[in-house]
């Protein structure tokens, strides 16, 4: 199938890479031109534009860092809506307000275009794997039509609601990450604290009720103190306050979800924004006056 990809960030490359891989004819677009070098290297062609890219394409891909983000390249001069026809898709896979995911799937529904939103969850090395999770709003039938294309980047796609479910999913899973990794970090730093070894606590505990896939992907790099992002904690602020705002509209108090909101926003403070979230841990460790890491 003739793909259009927009958005060529630490998640969008992989992706895009894994559909190329997949067999698929890819016209790819970033503002940082600098960003398409590889994927034209790996046989895709460039755009000029999100609009090139839509025009060349019978379904267009974004993976974009916010709703802003997707409204300009949707929606904005140049955007992808004045390169879609009837009949034509549109799946955006970032994470951004289901309110946001409505209003564009509302715009693109008057030229007769669908729309699937369909963030996903696994960073950058589930990315590269081509193992994402992805949760999907949309039509049924669309949905289906595209499955096989969600299927060439995930290992499992599911179908949660109309447009702005599979948003709403997500804020879900960026919660339960945010505290998992909260958690993780708190305990870590106890065990450190009262003269334990954390990687052992690690492989006490990994088995039993308090193992995770959190754990398991993020306790190695607490414990090393390798804090490279596969997902930034910008971007998890930028979750967490989407998942605050549905839930105000919606009428859930999130108290835990803010705390851990309050926790992100001190690192961004100190200067550790751009740090993967799993440098939670730096939060409690300057608390503690200590360092979760593992012994030699």
């Amino acid at each position: 199938m003739k793909i259009g990809f927009i958005g060529l960030g630490i998640m969008g490359k992989p992706m895009a890479k894994n559909l190329i891989k997949a067999g698929h004819e890819l016209t790819v677009y970033d503002r940082a031109s600098g960003a398409m070098d590889e994927l034209l290297s790996s046989g895709a062609k460039a755009a000029t534009s999100a609009k090139d890219a839509a025009m060349a394409s019978e379904l267009v891909i974004t993976m974009l860092p916010n709703s802003p983000h997707v409204k300009a390249a949707v929606l904005g001069e140049g955007g992808a809506i004045e390169g879609l026809t009837p009949g034509k898709v549109l799946v955006d896979m970032s994470s951004i307000a289901p309110l946001a995911a409505k209003e564009v799937a509302a715009e693109l529904a008057k030229k007769g275009v669908e729309m699937l939103d369909a963030p996903v969850s696994g960073g950058e090395p589930k990315a590269i794997e081509g193992t994402l999770s992805i949760m999907v709003g949309g039509k049924k039938e669309v949905f289906e039509r595209c499955l096989p294309i969600l299927q060439s980047m995930g290992s499992s796609a599911v179908l949660c609601g109309d447009i702005g479910a599979g948003n709403t999913t997500k804020l879900a899973n960026q919660i339960v990450v945010a505290l998992n990794i909260a958690a993780i970090s708190e305990a870590f730093v106890l065990a450190s604290k009262a003269g334990l070894d954390p990687d052992t606590v690690f492989k006490a505990i990994r088995g039993g009720l308090a193992g995770s896939t959190v754990m398991e992907a993020k306790a190695p790099m607490i414990m090393a103190g390798n804090f490279k992002p596969g997902f930034r904690i910008d971007l998890h602020i930028k979750d967490l306050a989407n998942a605050l705002e549905t839930g105000h509209e919606v009428g859930v108090p999130l108290p835990l979800t803010s705390q851990v909101m309050e926790m992100m926003q001190a690192l961004k403070v100190d200067g550790k924004s751009g740090n993967d979230h799993s440098g939670l841990v730096q939060y409690y460790e300057k608390l503690a006056q200590c360092e979760a890491r593992k012994r030699p």
